[in-house]
């Protein structure tokens, strides 16, 4: 009963031959056991000096809310850590093709939206999709938001997505 889905930069094939993949792989799948001391010796500190941390670690942002600064205390737990890690490392080694037979099946509930700047998703992964899927709603982001979109971009993404589905949640 699913009446569409929503495909934000779509980490769905060649996750690590995408240029943030050739980077990170080699960490998650070799080097991530390094990162557990670090953060089992952070776990220790005061929540506050935790926050002041991330905090740091976020001010870049545009915005960064609180909410991305509570979630992100669940880092410098050495069990949330070593889960992550492992997903991740998993992610690398078995998200390699696109599954383009469930894509066919599927195409006309799926929306599928790539960035023009995403390390893990590159541009031409898009361009390979809509060359492979021309009647596809396959959409290339022209607002310059990245693929951690969740940490200063939520709310317009969420707009964005809204005024997508219109029709759809009209039906509802």
């Amino acid at each position: 009963q699913v009446l569409r889905s929503v495909m934000l930069f779509p980490t769905i094939e060649r996750m690590a031959q995408s240029p943030q993949g050739k980077l990170m792989t080699p960490l998650l799948c070799k080097l991530r056991y390094i990162l557990y001391m670090p953060v089992y010796l952070l776990s220790f500190l005061p929540e506050g000096a935790k926050a002041s941390l991330v905090r740091f670690a976020l001010r870049g942002m545009k915005t960064c809310d609180e909410s991305s600064i509570i979630t992100s205390l669940n880092l410098f737990s050495v069990d949330c850590i070593a889960n992550i890690l492992y997903m991740a490392s998993q992610e690398m080694m078995k998200v390699v093709e696109r599954d383009s037979t469930t894509i066919k099946q599927n195409l006309k509930k799926l929306i599928f939206y790539y960035g023009t700047g995403d390390s893990w998703c590159p541009q031409h992964y898009y361009d390979e999709i809509k060359m492979d899927f021309p009647d596809g709603d396959i959409r290339l982001c022209e607002k310059g938001l990245r693929h951690a979109f969740v940490l200063d971009a939520s709310k317009e993404m969420a707009a964005m997505i809204t005024d997508w589905l219109q029709d759809d949640l009209t039906k509802l």
